[in-house]
This record gives structure tokens, C-alpha cells and sequence, in this order.
């Protein structure tokens, strides 16, 4: 909507598949961002992607089982506006999930046809979404 590209990044294994092999690893979707004063958020994000890009044991296990779409920001126009809860439309986007509108929630919309995509190949076992209280 404000023009701020919405990032996502694939993390997996380099493995690679014949068309006669069935790929068994399994979904993750994890986003941060929706809230743009949260930027705890942020924070805990770039230690997942640390660790997941790590050649910890735990990490390369993780990748060689797992598909991870992660998308650190999910509303990028409103925090480079410095909005504290919504987007540029005044959306509080963690609200818009349900039915998401392509013009005033594009990274919602776009976000929800990301994890449709993931699922038709590989089950999804986890979707979290952080966040980070401002009071607690």
C-alpha cells in the first residue's frame, strides 16, 4: 500500500527431490510485525533466523525436516510511518485475517496465499505469529 516491500524467507535444507519422491518435510510459518510498535518481535525473529541458519546440529536437523516461510515484518508500511498498532490505512492487520482486502491488507492477503501455497505441499504443523506486549 505504501509502497515497503513485505520480505519472506525460505529456510530448508538444499536437498533436492526426484519427481518420484515424495518430499515429507513438514511446514512452519512463522510471522512478527503485525503490530508495528512490537518490536520485540523483531528481536526474537532474527534470533529464530540465526539459529535456523546456524550449523548447529539442532539447526541442520531442523532444516533437513522442515519447509520455514518466515516473514519478520508483516506490516512494513506502518512501521516506517512509526504507527504504533495499525497500517497506513488505519488497519489493525492482526484483526483483518478472517477476509482480508487485496487494496487496504495486501500483506494479509498475500501472507494467507503464501501459507494456502505451503500446505498444498507439504504439511503445515506450526503457525506463530509473535508478538510483543509494550506493559509486560
Amino acid at each position: 500500500m505504501g509502497g515497503n516491500d513485505c520480505e519472506y524467507l525460505t529456510i530448508t535444507s538444499g536437498k533436492t527431490f526426484k519427481s518420484s519422491e515424495k518430499d515429507n518435510r513438514q511446514g512452519v510459518f512463522l510471522t512478527a510485525r503485525q503490530h508495528p510498535g512490537e518490536s520485540l518481535s523483531s528481536y526474537i525473529m532474527q534470533g529464530i533466523i540465526d539459529f535456523l541458519t546456524s550449523e548447529s546440529e539442532e539447526a541442520r536437523y531442523l532444516r533437513e525436516t522442515c519447509v520455514f516461510k518466515i516473514i519478520p515484518m508483516v506490516n512494513p508500511d506502518g512501521v516506517a510511518q512509526g504507527n504504533y498498532r495499525t497500517s497506513l490505512c488505519g488497519s489493525d492487520l492482526n484483526r483483518k485475517w478472517k477476509a482480508p482486502s487485496k487494496i487496504h491488507q495486501p500483506t494479509v492477503y498475500y501472507t494467507k496465499k503464501l501459507i494456502y501455497e505451503l500446505r498444498k505441499t507439504h504439511s503445515l504443523q506450526l503457525f506463530c505469529d509473535f508478538h510483543g506486549h509494550s506493559i509486560k
